[in-house]
């Protein structure tokens, strides 16, 4: 199974690239644990996502559900590698009632996996 869930910080702006088959904004989410300690950035890509999405800001505190995804592609003549999250779902962490539901499609989707 391959689910993340990412609760953090927008550390740079939004970019947009439009590709023939619609729009993928990238983002970098900075979590922090709770109990100290470093920071750790992550990369997100969420392909054809909703209006709500060119919304957000550098600096909005953010929940990312998703999976990670590690791509491959050719750059000045070598093959380079990625590893991101690609995003089903962004949504501001000020949004509780959306919050809520977003966790319980995460519960559901982690208990129908659950080996019996």
């Amino acid at each position: 199974m391959n689910i993340v869930v990412l609760q953090g910080t927008l550390s740079r702006p939004p970019e947009i690239r439009s590709t023939s088959s619609g729009d993928v904004i990238s983002y970098e989410v900075t979590t922090r644990p709770a109990e100290g300690g470093p920071a750790a950035t992550a990369p997100v890509a969420w392909s054809q996502p909703p209006k709500a999405a060119y919304t957000l800001e550098q600096g909005d505190s953010v929940t990312v559900v998703g999976h990670v995804r590690r791509r491959f592609f050719r750059s000045g003549g070598s093959t380079q590698s990625r590893t991101e999250v690609v995003a089903d779902l962004v949504v501001s962490t000020r949004r509780k009632a959306q919050l809520a539901t977003v966790f319980e499609r995460v519960l559901a989707e982690l208990e129908t996996a659950a080996p019996v």
